[in-house]
């Protein structure tokens, strides 16, 4: 077996076996595939596709690169993807409200790149939380709170890092195989033993239009139940900014506020519909439904807030931080409103360019070790359809400079559109998949 003769064979149309696909794998990880050969892989499984059972053969032989984490917990394994949007924390919502349901929740996250913000980056605004912690320490913080929010370590899908690199520059980062593969090698390196994928779709998500949505979700719940884990996937909406704020701690205390003050946010509502089905998936409930009002009821009676702090203690959070959660998150030196240019309704908001604003603050990265300022974004964000008089704030700045600010304001105003009709209300949930 050799890395030439598996690309002839992608060459000619034909897909691999597992085990030639196993062995390309491992040779990503071990050095035993050259870069040109990485190159020539990835650009043939552009080309000509795999199929759903080439997209999970491939995904086994990613996951199988490295470490599969192993459990033996008294209940069911799970976990939840977003393919990425735009104040998206639903993480930090969902993975206590499971916990507190009897679940384990071991969700291995990532850190922000480009428009999109990163679970890992909130998390660490808050001051003493580390993300980045061993497999031992991983297990007993899962024994003791029942779910941990944590980064990859460097043996999880090795062959996924370097595959991923490899694509970046060879225009095949499109790929709906290798997303696939690339999503899923490093969720089920977890082992869950249901996933939920939170496809968002709309001007704040990688997923502009409804369609290419619905092929990522069907793509990413179909290998991944041909894996062998049972897997739904929600197409969710992110045409503006699930929560009102963006940047690391502005969205930590949108979350706050979720769980202690205002609990029928979309946030709220979003994590719900995600954790219905979850729970449904893992056999908890019967039916998705049924297992969303439960999601909904730890959120507002405040045992979803509880089981956080417990989680963010076993990590180095103050262990007061629930209570007193707004004098421990940072705080920008510089607030600027922006006021509404015009008077009328709220007609569209660009997301990504929002998201984008938040990073040229400094709260995001353009690239990889980048340090960002956890205390600059955005907060009060307007809604789509919300009637605003001229002189009203569309948003409001945090910021290290005034220069920066004043900047972020133009591009505030850029993003939002005022028209004089308002639009239908948006749908949260767009559609379920399920196996």
């Amino acid at each position: 077996m050799d890395a030439r003769s598996i690309i002839a064979k992608l060459r000619r149309n034909e897909v691999p076996t597992g085990d030639e696909l196993n062995w390309f794998a491992q040779g990503l990880a071990d050095g035993g595939v050259s870069d040109a050969q990485a190159g020539a892989f990835a650009m043939a499984v552009c080309m000509g596709g795999l199929g759903t059972k080439g997209r999970a053969d491939l995904t086994i032989a990613m996951r199988d690169s490295g470490d599969v984490l192993s459990w033996d917990f008294d209940g069911p394994v799970i976990d939840k993807h977003s393919t990425g949007g735009v104040g998206d924390s639903v993480s930090l919502v969902l993975a206590p409200a499971l916990a507190e349901m009897g679940a384990y929740v071991p969700m291995i996250s990532g850190r922000g790149l480009g428009h999109t913000g990163g679970t890992l980056d909130k998390l660490e605004a808050i001051p003493g939380v580390s993300t980045q912690i061993g497999q031992d320490r991983l297990t007993q913080i899962l024994r003791d709170t029942g779910a941990a929010i944590v980064g990859a370590t460097g043996q999880i899908a090795p062959a996924d890092k370097r595959l991923y690199a490899i694509r970046d520059v060879t225009a095949t980062v499109e790929s709906l195989d290798l997303i696939t593969a690339s999503i899923l090698s490093k969720k089920l390196a977890a082992s869950p033993e249901a996933l939920v994928l939170d496809v968002k779709v709309g001007s704040g998500a990688f997923m502009k239009t409804l369609e290419d949505a619905r092929k990522l979700a069907k793509a990413l719940s179909e290998t991944a139940n041909a894996a062998g884990c049972r897997t739904s996937a929600v197409i969710t909406d992110m045409h503006q900014p699930l929560a009102p704020a963006l940047g690391n701690a502005l969205e930590v205390a949108e979350v706050m506020k979720v769980m202690t003050q205002d609990p029928y946010a979309p946030l709220a509502e979003i994590s719900a519909e995600l954790g219905g089905v979850l729970l449904a998936d893992a056999g908890m409930f019967a039916t998705a439904d049924e297992g969303r009002d439960k999601i909904t009821d730890v959120i507002r009676d405040g045992r979803a807030a509880d089981r956080f702090g417990r989680m963010m203690a076993a990590v180095g959070a103050p262990l007061q931080f629930v209570e007193n959660w707004s004098r421990y998150l940072p705080e920008a030196s510089v607030i600027l409103e922006v006021p509404a240019p015009t008077n009328g309704h709220i007609t569209a908001i660009n997301g990504e360019a929002l998201g984008l604003t938040v990073v040229a603050l400094g709260g995001g990265r353009q690239v990889e070790d980048d340090v960002i300022n956890p205390a600059v974004g955005l907060s009060d964000i307007v809604r789509l359809g919300a009637k605003v008089e001229k002189g009203a704030p569309l948003a409001v700045i945090h910021a290290s400079r005034e220069d920066a600010a004043r900047r972020a304001a133009q591009s505030v105003l850029s993003a939002i559109t005022i028209g004089a009709d308002a639009p239908a209300e948006p749908t949260l949930v767009h559609e379920r998949i399920t196996p």
